[in-house]
C-alpha cells in the first residue's frame, strides 16, 4: 500500500500531489519524489539569485524529502532535470555534481521545457530505492 512522505522542511506541494510516495518500508521499496522547484520552504517564495542558487535550493529540497523518508541522496537511482533554458545545463550540472558524489551515481535525463511552475528555472524529480 503506497504511503505519503511529507515534511515541512521542503516546500508544500503547489498542486494536488504529494511531496513523495513510498511503495513500502522494506528493502527494495521505491520512493517517488515529485519535482522540486527552488522554493524556500520557510517563505514559499523562489530563492533569490541565479541558476546556481536555484539548483542548490532544489537539491536541498530533495534532500529534505528524502530525509523524511529515512533516505539520502545515495539512495537515489534516477533523476529527471527540467530546465527552462538548456543553456543553464552546465551550471546546474556543476551544482548537481556536488550533491551526487557516491560510487553509483543515479541514472538521469535532462530536458529543456517551455516553462516551469512559478517562473522557476530548474526542477528536479527523483526515484529512490530503500536499501
Amino acid at each position: 500500500m503506497p504511503t505519503v512522505v511529507a515534511t515541512t522542511d521542503a516546500p508544500a506541494a503547489v498542486g494536488p500531489y504529494s511531496q513523495a510516495v513510498s511503495t513500502g518500508d522494506g528493502a527494495g521499496a521505491a520512493v517517488y519524489l515529485s519535482g522540486q522547484i527552488p522554493l524556500d520552504p520557510r517563505t514559499g517564495q523562489l530563492v533569490e539569485g541565479g541558476i546556481q542558487e536555484q539548483a542548490e535550493q532544489v537539491l536541498r529540497n530533495l534532500q529534505a524529502v528524502l530525509a523524511a523518508a529515512g533516505l539520502g541522496l545515495g539512495d537515489v537511482v534516477k533523476t529527471t532535470v527540467l530546465l527552462a533554458d538548456i543553456n543553464d545545463f552546465q551550471a546546474v550540472n556543476e551544482v548537481y555534481a556536488r550533491y551526487f558524489t557516491g560510487p553509483v551515481l543515479p541514472a538521469r535525463a535532462a530536458y529543456a521545457v517551455a516553462a516551469l511552475p512559478l517562473g522557476a528555472r530548474v526542477e528536479v524529480e527523483a526515484v529512490a530505492q530503500r536499501p
